[in-house]
């Protein structure tokens, strides 16, 4: 049984990130579940911490980014949207290259929050990184969609 509040496309979720840092940084939604949202991000030039590492802050909006489209998909987003509170990372491997892919499951849905905990994976299927994020359900209607908003 699916989670999601609709049916969603991964077009959608892609369309969402125009003219936004997710575009920036590669971040491609690729899977939809039943329960959980799957992206993947490069580990580049884009996303390299100085030493040629995948940099912590890139790992976390990876995982915020695939945590909050989680939590807003789950949402009548015409009542409702979710904005994150708190979110944590513990970086347990280093990624040089390839791309990451991150896969995010809720771990409480309720009526004015949720948790959400966020795997990143390196190419060979190894956890790099592991984090929650924690999210207001806000009443109300959202506020516009950055791409649409843009003079």
């Amino acid at each position: 049984m699916s989670i999601w509040f609709r049916p969603y496309t991964l077009e959608e979720l892609d369309g969402l990130s125009k003219d936004s840092m997710v575009e920036y940084l590669d971040i491609r939604f690729t899977e939809i579940g039943p329960d959980y949202i799957r992206a993947t991000m490069p580990a580049d030039k884009r996303t390299w911490q100085p030493y040629g590492l995948l940099h912590g802050g890139a790992s976390v909006t990876l995982a915020e980014t695939l945590g909050s489209t989680g939590a807003n998909c789950v949402v009548d987003t015409t009542r409702y949207y979710c904005v994150g509170q708190e979110i944590n990372a513990n970086h347990l491997r280093a990624v040089r290259s390839g791309r990451v892919t991150a896969t995010a499951r809720p771990v409480h849905i309720g009526a004015r929050s949720q948790v959400w905990e966020i795997r990143i994976e390196d190419d060979k299927g190894k956890l790099a990184c592991i984090s929650r994020l924690t999210l207001a359900v806000v009443e109300g209607a959202p506020p516009p969609v950055v791409g649409s908003t843009k003079p």
